[in-house]
């Protein structure tokens, strides 16, 4: 199937939208303010008396740590104190009462402040029930696609959770389950709570995007482990943030004269309420079965992008047509001859669409 290898770049054909991204969204900020010395504070929380025997075992048997050293202090569910974290805290009680999953984000871990969510259920990852769930509401250390720094301030729903499966061939397509369940979960809150309609969609592979701005992301990473892929998926959400983009809640008020808002906890439960039911679906009858869905909400059905190949000395244009997505989960695309084509990344940019490899196939 595989024809030629050549790295090529390529640009959009829509100027107007492309001058409306920025080139950097790392969330900034200013770490030199925070007390990172001191030890971040994990809250274990469950959903049933089940969830919540383990958060005291993990309590007791004091397991759970970061990389590095780093220093954490864990407490149960019956310690937060909501009058010392302010009242723009994570509300653990209204998640998990909106919570309807069998497995899903059932055992939480809270922390008002953490270098990353995605270091602890990673590094933790054997020790945690599958489908736990680390929610911070600030975080200094998280991490991006290929190490980008994702720092986030408060107001930004920032989360990681744990997920097993048993065919490597379809770990890569996680994340395209993932950013659907979090656009199907912000539809389900607007029509729940009565909001217009917040048409979040999926630019390929994992940034989340809003009136041509990004207010989001995806981040999985895996390891192999006695015959299981043990899979850590991150996701930050501008919920309340509008730096540096924009965010759910100032969208919102452009389109309603009501002081209504979205709410951290609601996107949350309704996530894992969709991706329980999602991955389900994706498990047993393939990511074809979700297809049709996904390319309602994604960016690039259609889409027409320049190649840029280098030919010798030579740089030669050429035109190809977004289709799909190939089984392996890369971009499907049809040059001008006819020609199907298989385009995958290849360097380090917050541009995913610069420095990729094109493949073609028979």
């Amino acid at each position: 199937m595989l024809v030629q290898n050549c790295r090529f770049r390529f640009r959009f054909l829509f100027p107007s939208i492309q001058k409306r991204i920025p080139s950097s969204l790392s969330f900034s900020v200013a770490s030199s303010a925070m007390d990172t010395a001191s030890p971040s504070a994990l809250f274990l929380c469950g959903k049933s008396s089940a969830e919540t025997e383990i958060a005291k075992s993990l309590k007791i048997n004091d397991v759970l740590n970061l990389p590095n050293g780093g220093k954490i202090s864990t407490h149960l569910q019956s310690e937060i104190n909501s009058s010392r974290f302010g009242e723009d805290a994570f509300n653990v009680d209204l998640f998990l009462n909106s919570l309807s999953t069998k497995r899903f984000g059932r055992f939480l871990i809270w922390s008002p402040l953490l270098p990353s969510t995605q270091d602890i259920v990673s590094h933790n990852f054997c020790e945690l029930p599958v489908g736990a769930v680390c929610v911070a509401d600030t975080q200094f250390k998280g991490r991006g696609r290929s190490k980008n720094a994702w720092e986030s301030p408060r107001g930004c729903l920032m989360f990681s959770f744990t997920l097993q499966m048993d065919d490597g061939k379809i770990v890569p397509l996680v994340q395209y389950v993932v950013s659907l369940a979090v656009t199907e979960a912000i539809k389900d809150v607007c029509d729940r709570n009565g909001f217009p309609c917040i048409d979040v969609r999926i630019k390929w592979p994992n940034d989340l995007y809003l009136n041509g701005l990004k207010v989001g992301g995806i981040l999985c990473t895996s390891t192999y482990k006695s015959k299981k892929f043990n899979v850590s998926s991150g996701i930050g959400l501008n919920v309340g943030n509008e730096k540096p983009t924009t965010c759910l809640n100032k969208v919102l008020k452009e389109l309603s004269a009501s002081s209504n808002e979205f709410r951290r906890e609601d996107i949350m439960a309704a996530f894992f309420n969709k991706f329980e039911m999602l991955s389900d679906i994706f498990i047993n009858q393939g990511f074809q079965t979700l297809e049709e869905l996904y390319y309602r909400t994604w960016l690039h059905s259609g889409q027409r992008v320049i190649v840029q190949e280098k030919n010798e000395d030579k740089v030669v244009e050429n035109l190809v047509t977004i289709q799909g997505l190939t089984s392996s989960g890369y971009l499907l695309a049809i040059g001008d001859d006819n020609q199907m084509c298989e385009l995958h990344p290849d360097g380090n940019s917050f541009d995913f669409f610069k420095g990729l490899v094109r493949r073609k196939l028979e």
